[in-house]
């Protein structure tokens, strides 16, 4: 195989992840023939890729972030359409944040359409706005698709699909280290543990964080001894801070992939913001709840688009509530609080989720060959075709 150019594009730290796996799986399968451009962040800088820009400006949804954000955002997505158009790599792979690299996308298949482009981890469009997958076969050549059902819903507007599988699978093996967690931080063995995980977007600091501390004040009267870990990433780690002061039980922020496993490891439940963590947590077997909230004009423009039931993964693919979720006006502290609670006192109730992650595990093709690496494959097997 000749060497190869793929620029990778991504908006937020999910995404980055998802990258950092995509790059590893690529230079199994190609080596030091395959060189990477692009957007990342920290994850895939440290798998040698170096970043046109940080990931900050990028990294913000809803209408009141993303509005303000504009400028910055429209900055960026020419930044990478212009190196794109300028140095014609072999293809081109967005990640993600749709709202961002989608941009980028439509923008050089209209300056250059000989550029192949992929889509990595496509917008959820079968679950609402289905007419956008329409619009995506008009500046997209390949989807890698992270479930099966994908491939003839996409194929169904005229688009390429393959299934690949999710790449959070392959971070199953990386949640250890509780117990040493806990020593480091002082939190003794027996003391319950909750982990919080509010998101990693400025908005979801400003509208669910709120609700998830509130909800700790009603637990810790609730509760004896119970203490706190929020892991969190540092283009929002300031405001997390500044969020958590006045905190009713001991806590402790962490930073850092590590980190953020153990922390999965060590806790007794989770409640967290609905998004990629949710799949990492059913990965790691730590019964959970789960919230999201919007801006009010966000959330009343796209709640008559939803198709589907539930808006959380494992609700998704499972077709049934097996981990209790929250949306909007619904996730108000006391249900939250309630939620939590009855985790940590019904042991059948934590023993019924783990159960429903070990089918959810299985959906995601926990045992089979690594998603990453499949991904990998099909998209060298698209370059050379190309």
């Amino acid at each position: 195989m000749k060497s190869v150019t793929i620029m990778l594009v991504c908006g937020e730290p999910s995404g980055d992840a998802l990258g950092a796996q995509l790059m590893a799986g690529l230079k199994t399968l190609a080596g030091d023939r395959v060189r990477f451009v692009g957007v990342g962040g920290i994850a895939m800088e440290r798998e040698g890729l170096k970043s046109l820009f940080p990931l900050d400006a990028t990294a913000v949804m809803g209408l009141s972030e993303v509005v303000p954000a504009i400028p910055a955002i429209l900055r960026r997505v020419k930044q990478a359409v212009d190196f794109a158009v300028e140095t014609k790599p072999d293809a081109v792979v967005v990640i993600d944040s749709p709202d961002f690299t989608h941009r980028v996308a439509r923008a050089i298949r209209k300056r250059d359409p000989s550029i192949p482009i992929g889509d990595y981890v496509a917008p959820q469009v079968w679950a609402s706005r289905a007419y956008r997958a329409k619009a995506m076969a008009q500046y997209f050549d390949l989807v890698l698709a992270l479930f099966p059902f994908e491939v003839p819903f996409f194929e169904k507007y005229g688009l390429k699909a393959v299934f690949v599988g999710h790449p959070v699978v392959e971070r199953a093996a990386r949640m250890v280290g509780g117990d040493v967690l806990r020593a480091r931080l002082g939190i003794a063995a027996g003391a319950p543990l909750l982990a919080l995980l509010p998101g990693s977007r400025t908005s979801e600091i400003r509208f669910i964080l709120p609700a998830f501390k509130d909800a700790v004040d009603l637990l810790a009267k609730r509760i004896p001894g119970l203490v706190t870990v929020l892991p969190t990433v540092p283009h929002v780690a300031a405001k997390v801070r500044v969020a958590t002061q006045d905190w009713a039980t001991p806590l402790h922020i962490v930073e850092g992939e590590a980190d953020k496993y153990a922390a999965f490891n060590a806790a007794d439940v989770a409640l967290a913001a609905s998004g990629t963590v949710t799949a990492e947590l059913a990965l790691s077997r730590t019964p959970m709840v789960v919230a999201y909230k919007l801006g009010a004009i966000t959330y009343a423009l796209s709640r008559w688009m939803m198709l589907v039931k539930h808006f959380t993964l494992i609700n998704i693919l499972l077709e049934r509530e097996a981990v209790p979720e929250f949306l909007q006006e619904r996730a108000s502290p006391q249900t939250l609080a309630d939620a939590v609670a009855h985790l940590f006192a019904d042991e059948a109730a934590r023993g019924a989720q783990v159960a429903a992650m070990n089918e959810f595990a299985g959906l995601l093709g926990e045992k089979e060959e690594p998603p990453s690496l499949r991904a990998a494959r099909v998209l060298l097997d698209f370059v050379e075709k190309r």
